[in-house]
């Protein structure tokens, strides 16, 4: 009988991921507040506050989405669960709309709407089902009805 051994995943880039993982999060949702705030104003403000905030999201997700590629897909691919493969999924499509709405924000104020809106709603329904995927796989674990 061979003894249950438990996943090993390195507690340094746990904790840079824990520190990380929120600010592309917070960046996306403060994109869209300011891309609706210019919808509803036409202030081009809101449009360039918005265009900064989606790109330093994208620069902030780049180390916790390195760490995520790397205990997925290389280092723990055998303890991971199909939940940590939907996150990461999910977190690597909205990127991928996040720089799309990059691009479409790099355009004139007035020409990035109303798609930029729409990216960036997408973009913060698709984290947000992903960072609740990860919530319940959490609370589930903590309780043991992994």
């Amino acid at each position: 009988m061979r003894p249950h051994v438990e996943p090993h995943r390195s507690v340094i880039a746990a904790a840079i991921f824990g520190i990380f993982n929120p600010i592309p999060f917070g960046c996306f949702v403060a994109g869209f507040v300011f891309d609706v705030v210019y919808f509803r104003t036409g202030e081009i403000l809101w449009d360039k506050a918005a265009a900064w905030s989606i790109a330093l999201g994208l620069v902030c997700a780049i180390v916790p989405r390195l760490i995520n590629l790397s205990q997925v897909w290389i280092t723990s691919r055998r303890w991971s669960t199909g939940a940590d493969r939907f996150d990461f999924v999910l977190n690597l499509i909205a990127i991928v709309l996040a720089i799309v709405n990059s691009f479409v924000h790099s355009r004139d104020a007035y020409a990035s709407m109303p798609a930029g809106v729409w990216l960036s709603a997408l973009t913060v329904f698709l984290l947000i089902i992903s960072h609740a995927t990860s919530a319940v796989r959490a609370a589930r674990q903590a309780y043991g009805h992994a």
